[in-house]
């Protein structure tokens, strides 16, 4: 990334679109160098580990260079475009390509440098940098510019000559010198995970750039050093730590995870092993709550509103949480107390192109129903959109998954992080069931209910899920029990 010291040159840097988020991905870029923007004009979409967001541009003026490509995670506070204004328009559309290549080749100079890249830090090492040779030690640190385009080629094969470095024990002590090593942020994720110093890690990618592999290399080569000290023993063969590391590309696909399915799984391995999880089952005939859809889809008052059977489940749901208020609560682990909610902000889980996400409608327990079917209807048209933001996905209490729309007949769901319970809703089949003493096809799901058994004991929990069964089997209870 170049550094702009023109004072018409204006630096967008990638924002915190959520609370303490630390980085995002670019997905879509919607300008180019030399285009106009526009004060509030959308200049790129990003995806954080909550949702897809779109990126206005708070000035006017003219784009000048966009320090990063798509597909790049970039941390937050980092300058991710420039645009020139005012006086620096004129030469805002020049092309910056050149200086980037010329940067990469010259020898170092002794001028500082400011750090752009969250996480490379500060140093007095030249603007410049030279190209790196085989498994030299770090010249002296890139410019921005230089830096990025590093990131860019960092993920390239490295040389064949290259795995041999780590078998040489001297070799870590390379790169001690004032400069951080240079990884990727996902990179230095792992290296911390797996508890390993990137300053003893011998870098393969260009320009010194630290890769996956340098970092698995460098957790499996004390494995070779233990069994070479009982080498009079038969087996033992030293090149399998290096195995995991190749695949059959023609037969194997590897998908990076990041962005929503990243924090999803975070999430969701955090929830299990956190909140000890209850999952109870009942089997309903829903069939007047089927006949109730049908009428409303016939009710003037419900005209352009999506009206389906999960309105009529949400409706049930709260009325159970109505009358059983303590299920909607969260466990404060900090003050070991558990906080009972007095509003519901009842969360849909919803498949997306980028993974699931889990939306939820604000003060679900004050709107009608005909509200409810209007906010049901935005949470899953903007969530198919990839629209939805991530102030929509925090604050939920309590949660609804469909699983029923796959033709599954249930799960046994694992909670939202800090909420009490979710509720598992199955297909609706028709199904033999004894109705007035005589055996009938009737419309039939099976719901489950998953809670946090710290804070919701089997009674309470048994109470909730009954009390849904019981106003989907007569749904004139919605009047009675409202």
């Amino acid at each position: 990334m170049t550094t702009m010291t023109d004072s018409s040159v204006r630096e967008f840097k990638m924002p915190d679109v959520g609370e303490g988020l630390t980085e995002a991905e670019i997905l879509k870029w919607y300008v180019q160098p030399g285009d106009t923007v526009t004060d509030g004009q959308v200049v790129c979409e990003v995806e954080t580990a909550k949702a897809a967001v779109e990126l206005p541009i708070p000035y006017d003026g003219v784009v000048r260079e966009l320090h990063f490509p798509e597909g790049t995670t970039v941390d937050v506070g980092t300058s991710i475009i420039a645009v020139a204004v005012g006086d620096g328009v004129a030469a805002a559309a020049e092309p910056v390509q050149e200086a980037v290549a010329e940067a990469a080749a010259e020898e170092p100079k002794p001028e500082g440098r400011q750090p752009v890249l969250v996480g490379y830090g500060v140093s007095t090492s030249s603007t410049k940098r030279r190209p790196r040779k085989g498994a030299e030690a770090p010249a002296a640190a890139q410019t921005p510019s230089a830096a990025i385009q590093a990131e860019l080629n960092g993920h390239g094969p490295a040389a064949p000559a290259e795995p041999a470095a780590p078998a040489a024990p001297a070799a870590p002590a390379a790169p001690v010198t004032g400069d951080r090593p240079l990884a990727k942020p996902p990179v230095r994720k792992l290296a911390k995970d797996l508890g390993v110093d990137l300053a003893t890690v011998v870098p393969s990618g260009p320009d010194g750039i630290i890769t996956r592999e340098d970092v698995h290399a460098a957790v499996a080569a004390p494995e070779p050093a233990q069994t070479a000290a009982p080498r009079s023993e038969p087996a033992a063969p030293a090149p399998s730590p290096s195995a995991p590391t190749s695949y059959d590309t023609t037969r194997e696909t590897r998908i990076p995870v990041k962005g929503v399915r990243k924090a999803t799984a975070a999430a969701m391995v955090g929830s299990a092993f956190t909140a000890p999880h209850v999952t109870e089952f009942v089997t309903v005939d829903v069939t007047r709550t089927m006949k109730l859809v049908e009428e409303l889809k016939q009710d003037k008052e419900y005209t352009g509103l999506r009206v389906n059977p999960l309105l009529l489940i949400a409706k049930a749901l709260l009325v159970a949480i109505k009358r059983n208020p303590d299920i909607n609560a969260s466990w404060d682990e900090a003050a070991q107390e558990i906080v009972v909610k007095h509003y519901v902000n009842l969360g849909i889980a919803a498949a997306t192109p980028r993974g699931l996400i889990v939306p939820n409608i604000k003060d679900a327990h004050a709107q009608t129903l005909p509200q409810l079917a209007g906010s049901l209807g935005e949470l899953v048209s903007t969530a198919r959109e990839g629209k939805t933001s991530p102030a929509a996905m925090q604050g939920g209490t309590v949660t609804i998954t469909n699983v029923g729309v796959f033709g599954v007949d249930t799960g046994t769901p694992i909670l939202n992080p800090g909420e009490s319970a979710i509720l598992a809703v199955g297909a609706i089949k028709l199904q033999p069931w004894v109705h007035k003493g005589k055996v009938k096809p009737r419309q039939v799901t099976t719901l489950a209910l998953s809670f946090d058994h710290r804070l919701v004991d089997g009674e309470l929990g048994s109470k909730v899920l009954a009390d849904v069964a019981a106003v989907l089997e007569q749904p004139k209870r919605l009047i009675s029990w409202a």
